[in-house]
């Protein structure tokens, strides 16, 4: 994963190996802003298209691990402005969501993808138990133990706390078009979506999709029904279309633009909706 190292800080990469990641290979996480001192925590579970060396290219060309089929692009440009606008820290996921995708339940058919829209990822194919249970171990399980200690420290501290997932979607997928320049994903917790939606759709240029093209479920989501819904802390799911935020000055113009929403929407819930809680609490 490319990027100034030196402001973020990363998980230790010198613990001992299972068999996948390399003592000089990126840690399974990265943290911006650590000491960020805003009630948001932003997270980023598709950051980039990173591969361990262990795994060659899983069988793909350079043009499809550049494309969507990897991660989500311009996710991470929009959360790092977003998180600096909003002193606010935030967790990235440095590596493909092809090696594991960490916004998928491990037992999830498709949280080691076979298939990406028209792309076969025939690297994953025919993967043995030892090989899945490396990647969960190393990958997932340390980046969303990470995100939890992160969120325990804060309900330590008593700090009112928002989590906001950022990511980012194709134009079009599977030959549909897909509209929307804006998705907003929630389920039971419509706090932050209910004021965002408002606030958005006075702009008439925007479409604005509403739990669309995605929308949280159980079987394809982990991130906000783990570490948002079990805590009953607010949180939401932003998807921005990728030819919007593609370069930097999308991705600075989506950020400004979400930095006053969601410090508004944060000043209309008050403090007291924003105490986290140990799930279940």
């Amino acid at each position: 994963m490319s990027g100034d190292a030196s402001s973020k800080l990363s998980g230790s990469a010198d613990a001992p190996q299972a068999g996948l990641l390399e003592a000089d290979e990126p840690a399974p996480f990265a943290i911006e802003q650590a000491e960020g001192a805003s009630d948001f925590v932003l997270v980023c579970d598709h950051a980039s298209r990173e591969l361990p060396r262990a795994l060659g290219s899983l069988g793909l060309s350079e043009t499809q691990l550049a494309s969507h089929v990897a991660w989500d692009i311009g996710a991470a440009g929009v959360a790092r402005q977003l998180a600096q606008r909003l002193d606010a820290t935030l967790l990235l996921q440095p590596y493909s969501r092809l090696v594991i995708d960490c916004n998928r339940p491990p037992d999830a058919a498709d949280s080691i993808a076979i298939r990406s829209e028209w792309t076969r990822i025939a690297g994953n194919e025919d993967l043995p138990a030892a090989a899945a249970e490396a990647r969960r171990s190393e990958i997932f399980q340390p980046y969303h133990d990470t995100l939890r200690g992160i969120l325990d420290a804060r309900l330590r501290e008593r700090r009112p706390t928002i989590l906001v997932a950022i990511h980012s979607f194709t134009p079009s997928f599977l030959g549909t078009a897909r509209p929307w320049h804006i998705g907003l994903m929630y389920r039971g917790d419509a706090r932050l979506a209910s004021f965002l939606l408002q606030q958005l759709r006075r702009d008439g240029r925007l479409q604005v999709g509403d739990n669309q093209p995605y929308a949280i479920e159980d079987g394809s989501d982990y991130t906000l029904p783990v570490h948002g819904e079990a805590r009953g802390i607010p949180h939401l799911g932003i998807e921005l279309r990728q030819d919007l935020v593609g370069d930097a000055a999308g991705q600075a113009s989506w950020a400004g633009r979400l930095a006053v929403l969601l410090r508004q929407a944060a000043a209309s819930l008050g403090a007291g909706a924003l105490a986290a809680v140990t799930p279940g609490e």
